[in-house]
Parts: structure tokens; sequence; C-alpha cells
């Protein structure tokens, strides 16, 4: 049988990422600083993930990406490895969002892909599942893709108000998303007031207020912070 390859477009969904886009980002971007480039283990039985001395943590497996065959393989998908189920709820989680909506690549069992991809598949779980990061980790032979609960790393997130000043950006030039309705989310995610006027998005929180403008195709023409 020939192996399923989509095609970007495929597989870079813009109503995952918009929903879940913003907010993911900038948890993961914290994550990520606080792990650093520790020293990480995997304990298959306790279902956790260790870094370093410091943080041991609960852990899902998305699945592997084949560092030989470029491939990915969900890990509902990897009978070889005979991984916990309770390892994979969150995996099986997204096939059956993919039997529901009709996305082929959530549904298929391993396929090739450019190895960057984990990254979008990390965001999409880490913000449906409000997840605390996510982790690719390189085992060698390939990278195993995991995402990890960790209240102590929520406990210290700042969650700033104007961090949408640096993610947003970031997330738009790095994923194909309706602006408008991704900064939107973004904004309700954060905690914001909002009000739209047209093709203006007010947002408040607080003492903080932001403003943002887009063109007629939903595109972000200006970002900025409202005395």
């Amino acid at each position: 049988m020939e192996l399923y390859k989509p095609d970007m477009m495929e597989l870079y969904n813009p109503d995952m990422m918009g929903k879940y886009g913003g907010m993911a980002m900038e948890k993961q971007l914290f994550f990520a600083d606080v792990v650093g480039k520790m020293d990480w283990n995997v304990d298959m039985a306790k279902g956790e993930i260790a870094f370093g001395g410091n943080y041991v943590f609960p852990m899902q497996i998305l699945g592997s990406f084949s560092h030989s065959s470029e491939t990915w393989l969900w890990g509902w998908a990897n009978s070889q490895s005979n991984l916990p189920e309770k390892l994979l709820i969150q995996a099986n989680k997204l096939r059956e969002y993919g039997d529901i909506n009709k996305i082929d690549w959530l549904v298929n069992g391993q396929f090739e892909i450019n190895r960057n991809w984990m990254h979008y598949i990390g965001h999409i779980a880490l913000g449906m599942f409000e997840a605390s990061g996510y982790y690719l980790g390189n085992f060698g032979a390939g990278t195993i893709c995991l995402t990890i609960s960790a209240k102590d790393i929520d406990q210290k997130f700042p969650n700033n108000p104007l961090s949408i000043f640096t993610v947003f950006p970031q997330l738009i030039s790095r994923y194909e998303v309706n602006h408008k309705e991704s900064f939107v989310n973004y904004l309700i995610q954060k905690k914001y007031e909002i009000e739209k006027n047209g093709n203006e998005i007010l947002g408040k929180n607080g003492e903080y207020k932001v403003k943002a403008s887009f063109d007629n195709m939903g595109r972000m023409t200006e970002l900025k912070n409202i005395e």
C-alpha cells in the first residue's frame, strides 16, 4: 500500500490553529524557557518525563518522527512499541476529532512529513487539551512528540496581557490562519473584554488596552497599545 503523503495546505488547518494557536504559542515559549536544554528521560510505566534533576511531569504521547524514513507515526498506530493506553488518551482524541471533521492526517496512522510539522501538532494539542507545553525529544533514530501537564509551571506562567505584541506576530508569520478570528480567540483566552467595530478590534484587560486593525481579507494591518 502506498504511504499517505498529505500536502502542506492540507496539514495546516486554519480553524484548529486559529482557535488554539495564540495562547498555545505563548505557553510554549514560557515552557521552553523553563526546561531549556536540560537532559530528559521518560518513564513509560509511570507515564512521566523528567528534565534534569529539577522536574518530573505527567505526559501524553502524541507520536514520533523517524529520522531515516522521514515519516510521522501516531502513538495509537505504533503497535510495535506497546505504548500504554493511558499515555495515548490525547492522541486518540485527536483521531476522533479527525473522524468527526474529516481531517485525513489525523486518522492516517503513518505518513511522510517534514519534521518541523511536529511543532504544529504540538501547538494544536497544547491548546486543545490545555497542556502546559509540548516537547520534542530526540532519541537518536527518531523524535518523540509529547504534551506535558505541569502544575508548577502553570502556576508560574505570567500570562502578561501585553505579551500579545510579541506572540501574535510570531503566530501569523509562522502559520496560515485568519488573523482577525485568531486574534479574537487569543484575546478571549487572555481574559480581554472585546469590542468589534468593523475591521477594528479593541481589547481591554484592566488598565491595558490594545487595538488591532484588519483589511477586508481579515489580515492584520496594525497592532498597537492604547494609553
